[in-house]
This record gives structure tokens, sequence and C-alpha cells, in this order.
């Protein structure tokens, strides 16, 4: 098991924060990005926040999107769509998606549809 399974999500949704902020972004639109993915709204979040929940845990307990799977492209190197194991894609998919974000792509790009 990956030791970023393990880490909570507490600790890095500030960074997926503070990596949109910094590049014009807010966090509504961060926000938007993780209900798409998951189906947790802002409230369902902020328990999470508040639990400690893990990654692996957090992601158990979302109903992701069908539509991750058109999440495709690169995160440190690794194309997202040829991670095997379900959970770690999972989590490539929401750091694709802050990526592309904070790059400036347009939220409906960013929140694919078939």
């Amino acid at each position: 098991m990956s030791r970023v399974f393990a880490m909570s999500v507490a600790s890095v949704y500030p960074l997926y924060v503070a990596k949109a902020e910094r590049k014009g972004r807010t966090k509504a639109e961060v926000d938007q990005v993780i209900e798409w993915l998951t189906g947790f709204d802002e409230a369902a979040v902020a328990a999470h926040l508040e639990a400690g929940t893990t990654l692996a845990e957090f992601f158990d307990q979302a109903t992701v999107n069908p539509d991750a799977e058109l999440i495709t492209g690169l995160v440190c190197g690794v194309r997202v769509e040829d991670v095997e194991d379900p959970l770690m894609r999972n989590i490539r998919y929401l750091d694709k998606l802050v990526d592309e974000l904070a790059k400036g792509k347009a939220l409906e790009k960013v929140l694919r549809s078939a």
C-alpha cells in the first residue's frame, strides 16, 4: 500500500487550494472540481477534512464520476490513464484536474462530460 493512500485529505486539500489560488483561481473552483470527481459537496468535503479522513477512505466513500475516464495526460511524468491501481488512478485524476484548473483551463473543459 502506498503511503499516499494513508495521507489525510486535510493535508492535501490546502495544497490544492493554494496551487489554484496562486494562479488566480478560487477555492470554490477547487471545490467544484472535487464535487464533480467524487460527488462530495462542500459540506461533505468539510466533514472529511474535519474527520481526518485518509485519501483511501475518501475515495472508498466517493462516487467517482463515470466521465473521469476521459481524464488523460501526465501528472509527475506518469500518464493518469495508464495507472493500474484504481485508488492511485483516482488520486492522480484529482491531481490532474487541479493542475488543469491552475493552468487556466476553462472550468467547463476541466469538468469533462461525454
